[in-house]
Formats: structure tokens, sequence, C-alpha cells
């Protein structure tokens, strides 16, 4: 026979069980999932003009790659990063924002590591039209100390 102690010890376990798996089914460890943003250089910020070479609508977040000239008579292929469109739309944007060969100026949060690509920032079209902040008040997702 069980004791008091055990039976409720027992219940509170099985009622933990359940709230793990509710939450993990309500899309909750979708959440846990998600990729940090320590990659990015956050305090510096770099100006990128160039040609749109191909914009992805996508989740969890949208792409642009941008060929940007390297002096050469060459261009070098950036890959940017933003934000999930979902919440590009309650910004504003339309997954026909652009299209590949827009001329753009991208303003974005480089690699640290050095690579071609950054966070986005907000990039300025053709037409003078500026999407996004092009100067955020504080890193993304890093806590401040």
């Amino acid at each position: 026979m069980m004791t008091s102690f055990w039976r409720t010890f027992a219940r509170r376990g099985a009622l933990a069980a359940a709230g793990v798996a509710l939450a993990a089914s309500a899309g909750a460890g979708a959440a846990w999932a998600h990729h940090s943003f320590a990659m990015f250089d956050q305090s510096r910020q770099v100006s990128l003009n160039g040609t749109v070479k191909d914009f992805q609508w996508t989740n969890p977040h949208a792409w642009i790659e941008v060929i940007v000239p390297d002096g050469k008579g060459g261009g070098d292929v950036w890959s940017v990063e933003l934000n999930s469109p979902n919440n590009l739309i309650r910004q504003g944007w339309k997954r026909t924002a652009m299209k590949p060969g827009d001329k753009v100026t991208v303003i974005i949060n480089p690699l640290k590591d050095g690579k071609k690509g950054g966070l986005f920032n907000a990039v300025t079209l053709a037409d003078g039209t500026t999407l996004g902040n092009p100067k955020p008040t504080g890193p993304i997702n890093v806590p401040l100390p």
C-alpha cells in the first residue's frame, strides 16, 4: 500500500509530465529550439550597395542575397538574414518588396567570423523607400548587461 506522501509525489510527477507534453504539442518546443543571434556583431553596422540576387520569403526567417561589387569587376554574394515573414508583414513588408535585379542598399550587422553575411537592419530600395530600422536602439535577442 502506498503512503499518502508517495501518492502525492506520483500525482505531481504525472501532472508535470502531462504539462511538458502539452507544452511541446502546443509549439513551445519550437520556441526553445530557436537559434541565437550571437554569431552577428551587433556593435557594428555595414552598408552594402548591390543588386538583389534572390529574396527568399521563407520561415523561420526570410533572406536576401545581394551581389556586392568586389572592385575587381566581379561581385561577392552576401546572405542577409531577416525576421520571419509573419513579423515582416506586420512591419509593412510584402513578399514582392524585392526581386532579382533590384538595386538596393542594405544595412546589416556583419557575421563575427568575417564571412559575407549578416543580420538585417534596413534596406533602401531603388525608389528611395526604406524598410526596417537603419538605427536600431539596441541589440536583437542579446541580454543587456
